[in-house]
């Protein structure tokens, strides 16, 4: 059995979630996995590590009926499988709290459709 040790839980996202580069309002690449406190990015366009971004994407669920807006700031990344993407992990630094609520009643429903 493998424990999580991250301080937030996060769930894997199954779908296609683009997301957009507010400053240039470009797709950045595709949302991997997310929690209350950040998220897994698969990059498809170049990155700065340990740069701050303005970032957007739409989740259907729980209370995400609008896009999320995050600050977030680029802690690693690496490269992917897939020749041209990366894998970059972010942290949010600025997110409202009802976005916040909001992921996180989206990871929690996701654990109620996982639980044994």
């Amino acid at each position: 059995m493998i424990h999580e040790t991250r301080r937030a839980p996060r769930r894997h996202v199954t779908e296609s979630v683009p997301v957009i580069d507010t400053m240039t309002d470009e797709v950045i690449g595709q949302l991997g996995n997310l929690s209350e406190s950040g998220m897994l990015l698969i990059a498809s366009s170049p990155l700065a590590e340990d740069a701050l971004y303005q970032l957007r994407f739409h989740l259907r669920g729980r209370g995400l009926s609008s896009p999320v807006g995050v600050g977030v700031h680029l802690l690693w990344t690496v490269p992917a499988n897939t020749p041209g993407q990366n894998w970059c992990g972010f942290r949010f630094l600025t997110i409202s709290d009802e976005q916040r609520g909001a992921i996180r009643d989206w990871v929690r429903a996701g654990e109620e459709t996982h639980a044994d």
